[in-house]
Parts: structure tokens; C-alpha cells; sequence
């Protein structure tokens, strides 16, 4: 891992992922992408598009230049190469197309949540990236002074298809020298025997050499809750997990259990498209 993709839109928000990323930055010597998109008016676009540089784009250019200037100097990114870029898309197709053509290996990004209709109709562009992102997605919810990540709960049906994310996971683990607490959620939907989850999750780890781990089955009424509910007996850093990245009615009437931890856990989430 060695390249850093942060999004930030000046918040509160984007500064505690900007906090988490440096603190990561730091312990593998990795390169921050530090991101601001403008999303212009339509006619601003078309200026843009035809070469113009009429007053008011030159003005949002400048301001975000020097406010990401100022980001720049801040103490905790001591000793941190820093690249600010201001990129004028959408901030979801935005920070995708960047990752694509900058061969990010991790994106960090804040996010307050949503909840209620809201989360149904909107959704946030946290949510979007954490679904249809190719590389790991760190969720960061609140300031961080001290980044551990010492207690780090996978959750998964460690089915065949996960051994690539699970790779990646791995990276993250060693990272942090983290205590990785593997768990299968068992619901009233996807009952499994404690024996016949013992089997799967031990023929999965079967192909991997991690001397510190330790595998658990959790009962719950679903696994959302499953996942929250397990983190808080071990009092977890982190929860990490996969997505499909489904997209269109799939996602409308399916859901999507990563998205739905990041606006409901108060934990930080990395997510794995599979």
C-alpha cells in the first residue's frame, strides 16, 4: 500500500479521514491524494468545457487552491508527501475516475450517516464509493487522535469468491499488527449449525498463514445487527467486510449490509469489493 485517495469537501467530516490517513500514511510510508471536486453550475461546466475562464470558476479555483494550501500545512501531516488536486466533476463519478487513473490503494473518506428517507432516496457519496469502489474503502466517523485498529472484526460467509478481498484485508491487518476476529453471522435466514460454520470457516483459512486470528459464529436476528453487536463484545477498531457493489433495482431491493454499517455503526468500516 502506498497510495492514499482522500476526498474532502473542507468539513469536519473530511478532516477526521484526512487525520486517520496521515496516521496510516505514517506507519507505511505511503503518498496522500488529497481531492477536492467542484460541482459548477451547468453553464460554468460549459465554459469549462469550451476553454473559457470566466470570473466566477477562476474565483472557486483559487479559493479551494489556498484552502487546500492551508490543509497542507497542518502539523499532523508533518513528514507526508501531500498532492492536492481540484478536479471539476461530480464527487462520486469524481473520486473513481481519480482512483482509476492514479492507481490509488485506499481510499479514506468521513461520513456523518443518514437515516430515514434520506438514506432511501439519497444516500450519501460515502455510501456510493464504499459500493462500486475497486480498491478498500476506510469509513472514518469521528476525530481520531490515535489510530489503532488493535481489535479488527472480519465478517463474512467466507464463501469461494472472498479469497481475493481477503488478500487485501490482510494488508490492513499487518498494517496495524491487529487482532483479526473472523465471524459469521448466523441468522433465522442462513442458519448454520456451530459444526457446519466450524467446517466452512475452517476449510477458508485453510489457504492462508495467519498465526493471529480466532474464528467465531455469532446468532443474531440479522446480520447488520449481527456484525454491530458482535463488535461490541470485543469492543472492536474496526469492522471490515465485502461488498458486490450492486447496482439499479438490485441494490434498491436487495440493500447493501456494507452501506448500511456505515450509516448505522458509530465504528470505522473498511469495505472489499469482491
Amino acid at each position: 500500500m502506498k497510495r492514499i485517495l482522500v476526498p474532502t469537501d473542507f468539513s469536519t467530516h473530511a478532516e477526521n479521514a484526512l487525520k486517520a490517513a496521515a496516521i496510516i500514511a505514517k506507519k507505511n510510508k505511503c503518498e496522500i491524494f488529497l481531492l477536492h471536486l467542484l460541482e459548477l453550475p451547468n453553464q460554468m461546466n460549459d465554459a469549462i468545457v469550451n476553454g473559457s475562464s470566466i470570473p466566477e470558476v477562476m474565483l472557486f479555483i483559487k479559493k479551494a487552491n489556498e484552502t487546500l494550501q492551508k490543509i497542507k500545512e497542518q502539523p499532523y501531516l508533518n513528514g507526508i508527501s501531500v498532492i492536492a488536486s481540484v478536479q471539476f466533476e461530480k464527487a462520486f463519478n469524481g473520486i473513481l475516475s481519480f482512483n482509476k487513473k492514479n492507481k490509488i490503494d485506499l481510499i479514506v473518506m468521513g461520513s456523518h450517516g443518514t437515516s430515514g428517507i434520506e438514506e432511501i432516496l439519497i444516500g450519501s457519496n460515502t455510501e456510493k464509493v464504499v459500493r462500486l469502489s475497486d480498491v478498500p474503502v476506510l469509513v472514518i466517523k469521528h476525530d481520531v487522535k490515535e489510530l489503532k485498529f488493535k481489535n479488527f472484526v472480519f465478517a463474512s460467509d467466507f464463501s469461494k469468491e472472498i479469497e481475493k478481498p481477503f488478500r487485501k484485508m490482510i494488508e490492513i491487518v499487518k498494517i496495524f499488527d491487529a487482532d483479526l476476529f473472523l465471524v459469521m453471522i448466523c441468522t433465522p435466514n442462513s442458519f448454520k449449525t456451530t459444526l457446519a460454520a466450524e467446517k466452512v470457516m475452517g476449510a477458508f483459512m485453510a489457504d492462508f498463514d495467519l498465526p493471529n486470528y480466532s474464528s467465531h459464529l455469532f446468532n443474531d436476528a440479522n446480520i447488520e445487527s449481527g456484525i454491530i453487536n458482535f463488535s461490541k463484545t470485543i469492543d472492536a477498531d474496526l469492522i471490515g467486510l465485502c461488498t458486490h457493489g450492486r447496482t439499479g433495482l438490485a441494490h434498491f431491493f436487495n440493500g447493501s449490509i456494507s452501506e448500511d454499517l456505515v450509516n448505522h455503526t458509530t465504528r470505522p468500516v473498511v469495505t472489499f469489493r469482491i
